[in-house]
């Protein structure tokens, strides 16, 4: 008796998605790191918010840690992709620590551009979400209270400065365009003298992606986002999705994630992966698609990126650190 034919369904794949430059260069690092000086390499914090990568340089002899004081003395460190506060870099050059910084580009042009307004007497009124390490990290370049974080709009409604005529504003770089918009407008309105980032703090990437889901989310039943919980510009992915007509948009890690019995009965799919999330992911979702049904893949290219960063200078065990210039 001959198999009934796989039911036809339709995957509509963003493009851009997935890795972008700063991750690519993050992950960079630590694989030059122990192809450079073997294992182990300590890790301060995930490298990227993505559970497959993490556990792929684990294999290869990265080791993970929260904090320096578990790094043993001698030993090699890298900064992950969402930058440190200052107090991390100093620590390790007081323990000898050699260390590289794999703070994405992006973020590192945000913290220069928070040091030189609180140089010279501004607020930095920083629109971001508290707990994620590149706020931290961002409000850590500073001295305490020079930056206050604004995560909604009613914060901006709210927000008191002690000299509202200087004031500046930051963003996290994976948020929501549209939110941060509606933030930022807010915030014009009650500081008229506000200075901008001459170039918008949210990244290429995020802005990338978050339009070429849109697109995509206008045209289909249901959008599957590849991202992990902890990946910001991953769950503004969802938000967005939702935003732009699509209410069944959803995270998942793996095809693991996917309730089958959501996409019975479904014509079109949309998909798409956060910035940390590699490739080889969302081919492991089309090939579980391909199991089940008869699959027709369409990508909607809305961008093409071509940026891309080059490493900082490899630090080796012999070498001994010095100070910031």
């Amino acid at each position: 008796m001959k198999q009934s034919a796989k039911p036809p369904i339709r995957i509509l794949l963003a493009r851009p998605r997935g890795f972008c430059a700063g991750v690519d260069r993050a992950i960079a690092i630590v694989r030059e790191a122990l192809a450079k000086n073997g294992p182990p390499v300590y890790v301060r914090h995930e490298i990227v918010h993505n559970r497959h990568v993490v556990e792929e340089l684990r294999r290869a002899g990265a080791v993970f840690v929260e904090e320096l004081d578990e790094v043993p003395d001698d030993a090699l460190v890298v900064f992950s992709a969402h930058g440190v506060p200052k107090r991390v870099p100093e620590e390790a050059i007081r323990r000898r620590l050699r260390f590289a910084d794999a703070t994405c580009p992006l973020v590192s042009k945000v913290h220069r551009e928070v040091e030189r307004h609180v140089a010279a007497g501004r607020t930095v009124l920083l629109i971001g979400h508290a707990g994620h390490p590149e706020v931290e990290g961002t409000m850590g370049q500073v001295p305490a209270g020079a930056v206050i974080l604004v995560e909604t709009a009613a914060d901006a409604e709210t927000v008191e400065v002690p000299d509202p005529g200087r004031v500046a504003l930051a963003t996290q770089t994976t948020l929501s365009v549209a939110d941060t918009a509606v933030m930022r407008d807010i915030l014009r309105r009650r500081f008229p003298g506000i200075v901008e980032p001459r170039r918008e703090d949210i990244c290429y990437a995020t802005t990338n992606r978050q339009r070429a889901v849109a697109t995509i989310a206008r045209q289909v039943d249901l959008v599957y986002v590849v991202g992990a919980p902890n990946s910001s510009n991953s769950l503004r992915l969802v938000e967005v999705a939702r935003q732009a007509g699509c209410g069944r948009a959803k995270l998942i890690q793996s095809p693991a994630d996917i309730d089958w019995r959501q996409v019975e009965g479904l014509a079109t799919v949309g998909l798409t992966a956060g910035a940390s999330a590699p490739e080889v992911l969302v081919q492991g979702v089309i090939d579980a698609f391909r199991r089940r049904f008869a699959v027709e893949v369409e990508e909607v290219t809305t961008a093409e990126e071509h940026v891309s960063f080059k490493l900082p200078p490899m630090p080796t065990l012999g070498a001994v650190p010095r100070a910031a210039e």
